[in-house]
């Protein structure tokens, strides 16, 4: 996998999919100080046993279903992800996540519950920190007005590429748009990948980093413009 970068400049690209939504934030630099859980690389997220008989999505195979950024239940994940931001916390933007049961059935590798702990909910952790210090003082005030899917960047990433025994779709660079101070403002998802018809964020500010520190993906002024990149 490669860093992106998301090139932000003013207007929406003519395919991109804006889905309205209703929020908070806003930004424009990128953040350089490290926003670091409670001791080590050890995230200790909890994951709650099941209290239902009913099938989390997450325990299911995955399908081919190709995702729409245009559902109610895309709306409320991404609501999900913008309450973890405003209040800087990890447990609300959560079920915007790749689930841990569905990153179990990709990876072919030794210890996939631990990658997945200590460093995917560790980096998106790291990452909502920085997008919450990029909204500023007023992170309350901020208000989300739509997340831009490019859905002609979508991409199908089969079995065996990147140490992955189930393929999936991935989605690069879409655009979080918000308004804050009366302006409006917008920075980027870096990754977003599927799990059964459904769009969940993987990496949020960056794919790699060379550094253990939260990192916003091409904060603008503007609703920015995605660019596209093919990588896992």
């Amino acid at each position: 996998m490669r860093r992106r970068r998301t090139v932000a400049v003013g207007g929406l690209a003519g395919l991109g999919l804006a889905i309205g939504l209703l929020a908070a934030p806003g930004g424009t630099h990128p953040i350089q100080r490290p926003v670091r859980l409670a001791g080590t690389r050890q995230s200790q997220v909890p994951v709650q046993s099941p209290t239902s008989t009913v099938p989390t999505p997450g325990s299911l195979p995955q399908t081919n279903a190709f995702p729409s950024a245009n559902t109610p239940l895309f709306k409320q994940l991404i609501g999900d992800l913008w309450t973890g931001v405003i209040e800087n916390r990890l447990s609300p933007a959560l079920p915007a996540f790749f689930p841990l049961e569905a990153y179990a059935q990709l990876k072919a590798i030794g210890d996939a519950a631990g990658d997945w702990h200590n460093r995917l909910v560790y980096d998106y952790r790291l990452d909502i920190g920085a997008a919450h210090a990029l909204l500023g003082s007023d992170a309350a005030g901020a208000r989300l007005l739509r997340v831009t899917v490019m859905r002609s960047y979508g991409h199908w990433v089969p079995p065996g590429v990147c140490y992955n025994s189930v393929g999936y779709y991935e989605m690069p660079n879409a655009r979080v748009v918000y308004r804050a101070h009366g302006q409006v403002r917008s920075f980027g998802i870096a990754s977003l990948i599927s799990w059964r018809g459904v769009w969940y964020v993987v990496h949020f500010g960056a794919i790699l980093r060379s550094a253990d520190v939260g990192e916003v993906d091409d904060p603008a002024s503007g609703p920015g413009v995605s660019t596209y990149s093919g990588t896992c």
